[in-house]
């Protein structure tokens, strides 16, 4: 594509250099420049993009976009057959040239975005089962992995992928024809203008509380909502939780997007009623498409009342007849969300993503309250994330489950130990019975031991995750693989005692 055309709608730009020039394709990372490439160089937390400009040039860079405060120590860097280009933010440029550069594929089908703390992957899941009933071609990008319909292209390492994979996605679901996209929209990916430029019709907020506050991540709580917001400042039309008292003041800030509400204690434009929880489903009634349902899905929980809340609004919208929208809540399914593993022991143990106090409290209390013998919950926290947030967990799991077994999570570069005993000190503050175990491992296994028939193990932090990440290396580690490994060794155990 030509190098004006990739440009195109960025304002204040500053070149030196031709810019009628054909660019075969654009790179962030130098390691990916081929020749005649564009290079964008990005301020990163731990990598600065402008770094390696001579390096993308070595490898055939044949223009160069870069933050304008640091053209000064650049210019002299650049031979005179690469174009130099300056922009006030490097970023923000990256995504308009991502959106360029693949014609603007998130115009040509409905994109629906979900922001909020929880509930963002079971969500669009949801949404995707309900669009998929009702025959419309569907495309999911988040937490887990990016989908087009039924085939996985890749599994992810980020909630929203950067702006230039983004769009490689968008078009590609745009050339296989789906009618809609449904994407996590993470606070990080707003912040970081991962997603400018696109076309969003429909934004979901399903919730608001502390979580990725860091040096790395946000701030304060202020700054973290305020990086939500951003979404329905993007889109027509919203749909927000009316029992979360952050969220519901949205429609004053964003007095442009068309917003409605959901929920279950306040009034709102869609309200549920008679809800049953069990401990393996939910059902409550609510009005879709003009007349009173009973809504059924087997994701047990409180949360999952709010996550098919939040579906169906968005169902509604796009013109999904009622029975597409309950029969695809009684089979969809969510990879890590209460998601409940089969065993030759016959014991009750769940995978959950629960990685923050309030992911963790509500996973804790939809389980307590239909679980006939006793909780064991085994949980740690990630390392290189907010510390602040360890004790408030060991001591929600102190208070609420019958026995909790703190553990490694994925540490990073930090010490799993030190990250135990902080979790420590929170749970020492209740009377609730506790060990620590540092190697997950020994942590599951000491669970299963334990674990009696009425009894249920929740495994939090990790749900959908098949790695343990510790010093930049991400290790395999898949739970359903190691509650498997697990028990074979607890009966071969057995069997040796009896031999």
């Amino acid at each position: 594509m030509n190098l004006k055309n990739i440009l195109a709608g960025i304002e204040g730009l500053k070149a030196k250099g031709n810019l009628d020039i054909d660019i075969p394709n654009i790179a962030s990372d130098s390691r990916q420049i081929k020749k005649g490439d564009l290079f964008v160089a990005i301020q990163g937390f731990d990598v600065d993009g402008h770094s390696f400009i001579e390096s993308a040039i070595k490898a055939g860079a044949k223009a160069i976009l870069v933050n304008e405060d640091r053209v000064k120590e650049i210019v002299k860097l650049v031979p005179e057959d690469v174009t130099l280009i300056a922009t006030k933010d490097t970023r923000i440029a990256l995504a308009k040239c991502a959106c360029n550069y693949y014609d603007n594929p998130s115009r040509k089908f409905q994109l629906i975005g979900v922001t909020g703390t929880k509930g963002k992957t079971t969500t669009t899941f949801m949404i995707k089962e309900i669009l998929e009933r009702q025959g419309i071609k569907t495309g999911l990008i988040g937490t887990i992995a990016t989908y087009i319909g039924d085939k996985k292209l890749e599994d992810s390492d980020r909630t929203t992928p950067d702006s230039l994979k983004l769009q490689s996605f968008f078009a590609k679901m745009a050339e296989e024809k789906c009618g809609a996209v449904v994407m996590e929209v993470s606070s990080q990916s707003l912040k970081l203008h991962r997603v400018d430029g696109c076309d969003f019709n429909i934004g979901v907020f399903t919730n608001f509380s502390e979580d990725h506050i860091s040096e790395k991540e946000h701030p304060n709580m202020e700054d973290y909502f305020n990086s939500k917001a951003m979404l329905f400042k993007m889109c027509p039309y919203g749909f927000i939780n009316a029992d979360d008292f952050s969220v519901i003041k949205l429609p004053k800030m964003v007095p442009n997007c068309e917003i409605k509400t959901y929920g279950i204690d306040n009034e709102c434009n869609v309200l549920a009623k008679d809800i049953t929880i069990t401990n393996s489903y939910v059902d409550f009634r609510i009005k879709v498409n003009g007349k009173n349902e009973r809504i059924k899905t087997y994701i047990p929980g409180r949360f999952s009342v709010y996550n098919s809340l939040a579906a169906i609004c968005v169902a509604e919208k796009l013109g999904c007849d009622t029975q597409n929208i309950k029969s695809a809540l009684e089979v969809v399914r969510v990879p890590g969300r209460s998601e409940l593993v089969d065993n030759k022991l016959d014991l009750t143990i769940m995978i959950d993503y629960a990685h923050s106090p309030e992911s963790l409290q509500s996973i804790l209390q939809a389980v307590k309250a239909y679980t006939r013998g006793r909780v064991i919950s085994v949980f740690g926290c990630g390392g290189d994330r907010d510390s602040g947030k360890r004790p408030i967990m060991g001591e929600i799991s102190g208070r609420i489950a019958n026995y909790t077994i703190i553990t490694s999570d994925n540490p990073r570069t930090e010490n799993p130990t030190l990250i135990v005993n902080q979790i420590e000190e929170g749970i020492k503050k209740t009377k609730g019975k506790y060990e620590c175990i540092v190697d997950r491992t020994q942590a599951i296994k000491k669970a299963i031991e334990m674990a009696g028939k009425n009894d249920i193990i929740v495994l939090a932090g990790k749900g959908h995750e098949t790695y343990q990440e510790i010093n930049h290396v991400k290790n395999p580690y898949d739970e359903r693989v190691i509650i498997k490994e697990v028990i074979e060794q607890i009966l071969e155990e057995k069997k040796n005692i009896k031999a």
